[in-house]
Parts: C-alpha cells; structure tokens; sequence
C-alpha cells in the first residue's frame, strides 16, 4: 500500500496533466444539466436538495414524486466515478425508513433490479445500471439514456411500492 505522500505525488503529477480537472469539470457540469433537464421536461420528479459532487467516490442527485415523498423515498441519479456508470437508486430520507423498505424487498424479492445486501454501508435500497459505459461524446444522447432509464426506473419503484403497501 502506497503512503498519503506517494498517492499526493502522483496526484498532483496528474492534476498537472490537466485530464482529470478537464473531466471532473466536465463531468459536474454534465450532471448539473442533467438535474435542469428533469426539472424542465419532468416536473413531476421534483429535484429536492443539492446536487453532491461527492469526494470522487460518487456524484448524484435525487429527484422525488409526491408518492415517494410521502412514503419518505427518493430517486437518486447517480454517478459512479471508479466504475463509470451511472446508476439510478431508490433512497429514503434516512436510515429508519431505509431499513423499513429494505425488509420489505427481502421479504418479497423482486427480479428486475439489484437488492443491496445489507443497509449497513449502502445508501440505497434498490439499484439500476442505467448506463455500463457511458459515451461522452454525445451529451444529448447519454442525457437522453440516462434519463429514460431514471424515469423507468421510477415507475417500476412506485408500481413495486403499491404492490408491497397494498
């Protein structure tokens, strides 16, 4: 394993070459747009909070229906940055609520979309690779695909939840 000072060194070596400040810029900047586009043509997903640029693990931002705000759940679009993928994850307001609908997908297992193993140490509930391996020479496109897949994810969410809350 490799000391703070070696990984500071090759960092700063790195951030000279000027690629990853160009690529995280870029990345934020892509990610901002992305949280204005669902607040213009999807309105009925609010986007609440900020946006998380995260400490390059991951990056996200959530977005909330009425029903999944009531419920205390929410959408979070994702960017992960050492797999680089983006991913949608459903998300509750805090650990209680997480473990409640965490139980309850284990009791009912669902096959579409991944359960994470336990709440310790995850954010999530339930996850979606939207894109494996995003090209970004197209914004509008990966915009549009990761969009797409959000909002599908979203209405198979709030189908899955009336089904276990019914």
């Amino acid at each position: 394993m490799r000391t703070f000072q070696e990984c500071m060194l090759e960092y700063n070596q790195q951030m000279r070459k000027g690629a990853i400040p160009q690529a995280y810029q870029g990345l934020m900047a892509f990610l901002l747009s992305l949280r204005n586009r669902f607040k213009q043509e999807h309105p009925e997903l609010a986007a609440p909070g900020t946006f998380y640029q995260g400490v390059m693990d991951m990056s996200y931002f959530p977005l909330q229906s009425e029903t999944l705000k009531g419920l205390g759940l929410k959408i979070a679009v994702v960017y992960l940055h050492e797999a680089g993928r983006f991913e949608a994850w459903l998300a509750a307001g805090n650990k209680q609520i997480q473990e409640h609908y965490w139980q309850l997908f284990t009791e009912q297992p669902q096959q579409n979309y991944r359960l994470v193993p336990s709440i310790k140490g995850y954010d999530s509930i339930l996850e979606s690779v939207l894109v494996e391996m995003p090209d970004f020479s197209d914004l509008g496109a990966l915009g549009d695909q990761v969009i797409s897949g959000t909002l599908a994810f979203a209405r198979d969410v709030e189908v899955l939840l009336v089904e276990r809350c019914a």
